[in-house]
This record gives structure tokens, C-alpha cells and sequence, in this order.
């Protein structure tokens, strides 16, 4: 028992492109022994407010296999899952699944499955998104990574740490949401094979060398889709340069691609590949960035 691994909390966040579209979801354990265990996956059409609860679901699952009997804290950014859960969940089920207008209640069949596995062990608390909490800026880098058709690196328990049931996490059943509306088609095959994984990922955001290593595996349809991502991102922070539009650290880290913590930490100008990032004052409990466009492209790693 003294080596046994606890669950302390579980961070959760769900992302979609176009809503409906694209969509992706994260799950970050924590550990009393200071582990980390990541889990996500994509759905090629679904909504924000299904991949949030996917990724409740996604949580809940893994904890109630794990038969943990201490407490957990469940983390999520999505009002609408906190309130269906803490606040609406008992009044819909009173009124046969219908609203207080006597229209049907949307998403009814996740909204169950979150019912029956919700616990009086899982304590739900909100998180303001894109606040600089750890746990749910990595949720939404590896949520957003998934809708944009990518695959970031995720840190994984080694199969050979003694927590039986995070040996083989892939088989956690989302198929009660797989098999609803969402679509969900799985990416990660195979989650806890650590040699197709990173374990050594310790950043907000996978690193530019484990990148570079398994670029060349991926399918060249993936890789010409990253491309065309990535020159649509140069394309709008071109036009954002040119028009000289200032934009907040949390919408600075979208266009990165990174954790809100890493632009805020960079000091006030430093350079972005083509672009000399600059803060130009704050606005409230808001910072303003400035870009502008530099005479050569930028060498920083992102």
C-alpha cells in the first residue's frame, strides 16, 4: 500500500473547431507521488459542450476503475458541465430529462452516463480557463492539439509503475459517448506503449526535437494538414502585424500554440519566428501584445 499511487486531482477540458466540428478532448491526472498520466482524443464532428463532457466522462472512468476510495477534485473550465452536474442534473431527472420550457434536454445521453458515474468522491470545482492554472492550460493545449488534427506527445505512466489499472488505459469505456452523435474516431491505439510515446515530456507543450524525431512517421496527409495549419496561423498573425490590432496574452498563446504562463514569462519584447512580439500596456487584469514584423525570420523555438 505504501507504493500504491492516489489520485489527487483530475483536470479536464474539451475543444472545438468551427462548433460544430473538429473537435478534441484532454484529461490530466495527478498523483500524490507527483506523476502525471495524460489521455485525449479527437471526433471528426461534434460540439465544445460534448467534448467537455467526453472528457469528464473520460475522467470519471478511469477513476472509478481505479476503485480509489480517498476523494478526488475534479477540475473543468466548462460552466455548462459544473452546472449540469452540481446544479441541473437533479431537476431535469425529476422532470422526465425536460427543461423548465418543456423542450427536451440537448446531449441527454452523456449527461446520463456523467450521472451514473458522478460520485460523492468527486468533489466538481471550476477553473477560469486561460488563467495560467497549470493543469488546465496543458488540458487545452493537448484538447485544441487533437481538434487541429494533431497528435501531441503525452506523458504516460510506465506499465511497469505498480497502478494496475493505468497499464492499459486505452481500454477506459468511452464507447457509451463514442457510440452517441459525437462520431469519435480514436487516435491513440494504444496509450500506454511507451515506446511510441514521449516520456520525458516534462513542458506545457511537447518539445521541438520530439517533434522532429517523429515527424517523419506520421502519414504525409497528416503532415501536409500540419503545414496548411501552420501557414494559416502565419497568415492571420501577418494580418493581425499588419493591421496593428493588439491582442491578449490568452489569444497571444492561441496563435503560439502554447500554455498562456509561456508568454507572459518571455519579458516585455522578445521575437516569434517572423514577428518582434512587444507589450504594449495592460488593460484591466489584461495584458496588450503588439506585433510587428521583423527584417529576418525569427530562430526562437516556439
Amino acid at each position: 500500500m505504501s507504493t500504491e499511487r492516489i489520485i489527487q486531482s483530475i483536470y479536464t477540458d474539451g475543444a472545438c473547431t468551427g462548433n460544430p466540428g473538429p473537435g478534441g478532448w484532454a484529461v490530466v491526472v495527478y498523483f500524490n507521488d507527483g506523476s502525471v498520466h495524460e489521455m485525449g482524443d479527437v471526433s471528426r464532428h461534434t460540439t465544445n459542450n460534448k467534448m467537455e463532457m467526453q472528457a469528464a466522462i473520460a475522467a470519471l472512468e478511469l477513476f472509478e476503475k481505479s476503485g480509489q476510495t480517498e476523494p478526488i477534485t475534479l477540475y473543468t473550465d466548462s460552466e455548462y458541465v459544473i452546472n449540469s452536474v452540481t446544479k441541473w442534473m437533479q431537476g431535469w431527472k425529476k422532470k422526465g430529462w425536460k427543461k423548465s420550457d418543456g423542450n427536451p434536454v440537448q446531449n441527454q445521453d452523456l449527461l446520463q452516463t456523467l450521472d451514473q458515474l458522478n460520485s460523492r468522491l468527486v468533489k466538481w470545482q471550476h477553473v477560469r480557463g486561460h488563467s495560467g492554472n497549470i493543469g488546465n492550460e496543458r488540458c487545452d493545449v493537448i484538447a485544441r492539439s487533437f481538434a487541429s488534427g494533431k497528435i501531441p506527445s503525452l506523458q504516460q505512466l510506465s506499465p511497469a509503475n505498480p497502478y494496475p489499472t493505468l497499464t492499459n488505459t486505452n481500454q477506459i469505456n468511452v464507447a457509451k459517448v463514442c457510440n452517441s452523435s459525437i462520431n469519435s474516431t480514436k487516435i491513440n491505439e494504444n496509450i500506454s506503449d511507451s515506446s511510441n510515446l514521449s516520456s520525458d515530456i516534462t513542458t506545457m507543450e511537447p518539445s521541438t526535437a520530439s517533434a522532429a524525431t517523429t515527424n517523419d512517421e506520421k502519414p504525409p496527409e497528416m503532415r501536409v494538414s500540419q503545414l496548411r495549419n501552420l501557414v494559416e496561423t502565419l497568415r492571420v498573425a501577418d494580418e493581425i502585424a499588419e493591421k496593428g490590432y493588439l491582442i491578449t496574452s490568452s489569444e497571444l498563446a492561441d496563435l503560439m500554440d502554447v500554455h498562456a504562463s509561456a508568454v507572459t514569462s518571455r519579458g516585455d519584447q522578445w521575437r516569434w519566428r517572423n514577428w518582434i512580439v512587444s507589450r504594449v500596456r495592460r488593460e484591466g487584469n489584461q495584458i496588450l501584445w503588439e506585433l510587428e514584423r521583423g527584417d529576418q525570420i525569427g530562430t526562437e523555438a516556439e
